[in-house]
């Protein structure tokens, strides 16, 4: 390796002493052929350093590249409340197909009318609704969606009417167990009884009844009743033993709390 070097060295000097030797002619011409072998690669040097300069103007400052991100950041949250905006219109639109086509093909006659008011103290007692005797309405009259069962309505008003919800210990309704012959009262427990809040109990079964959880309950129907036969209720979640009767406690069919639009029942087809 010092052998290449020292034989590299003795080579560019004797150049150097070669061309210095050399007329000036001969020297400008070997300077020409010199700058002639360079020229591509000083070209090539000015066009990169050229497209550099170029990118360099094209590049945004920090404080550009935040004002775009902010701009897209306001762009991406309107997209996403325009997009939950129109998931909720496009939920609302098939609720309220759904309770058409029930009251389409509903054997009652159904006024609809919508929850304007909760009793807050008496939550899962008693609602108020939008309608009143000047729209028909009277009381003990049966209220429901197209799910199921809400109640009866008690007092009316011109223009409002207060729901008692099945949900209420003094809101008794005749029921019977789907594919059995089982039938007894619907009414709504206490919290500290249910240990849910909405639960219903189904008494006055005969003790060694044969219910099992899923089976549905619907309103019996009885003569002079409020409530007419067919209606469903909810569904069977557990069934007791007690001394005398039989006792089942049953889910609500309808979500009482997030209940919005109802129908009261005001006579037959």
């Amino acid at each position: 390796m010092k052998k290449l070097s020292i034989a590299l060295l003795l080579a560019v000097i004797v150049l150097a002493v070669y061309l210095s030797v050399l007329p000036t002619p001969s020297q400008q011409s070997l300077q020409g052929s010199f700058l002639s072998f360079l020229a591509p690669f000083l070209r090539t040097g000015t066009v990169v350093q050229e497209q550099i300069g170029s990118m360099g103007q094209g590049l945004k400052t920090l404080d550009e590249v935040e004002a775009d991100n902010r701009k897209l950041v306001e762009v991406n949250r309107v997209l996403l409340t325009t997009n939950n905006l129109l998931r909720e219109l496009e939920t609302e639109n098939n609720r309220l197909r759904l309770a058409l086509e029930y009251r389409e093909r509903s054997v009652f006659r159904l006024l609809a009318a919508r929850v304007i008011a909760r009793d807050a103290s008496t939550w899962w007692n008693t609602v108020k609704i939008n309608r009143g005797f000047e729209d028909g309405i009277e009381a003990d009259q049966p209220v429901l969606t197209d799910v199921g069962l809400v109640g009866k309505t008690t007092t009316v008003s011109k223009n409002e009417a207060i729901v008692v919800l099945i949900t209420d210990e003094t809101c008794r309704v005749a029921a019977k167990v789907e594919g059995t012959r089982e039938q007894g009262i619907i009414s709504g427990m206490r919290v500290q009884e249910s240990g849910s809040m909405g639960t219903l109990q189904l008494n006055f079964l005969t003790k060694n009844a044969t219910l099992e959880p899923g089976q549905k309950v619907y309103t019996a129907g009885i003569s002079n009743g409020v409530f007419p036969s067919g209606i469903l209720i909810g569904t069977i979640k557990e069934f007791r033993t007690r001394p005398l009767d039989g006792q089942a406690l049953v889910e609500p069919a309808v979500d009482i709390s997030q209940t919005e639009d109802v129908f009261v029942v005001v006579g037959a087809k």
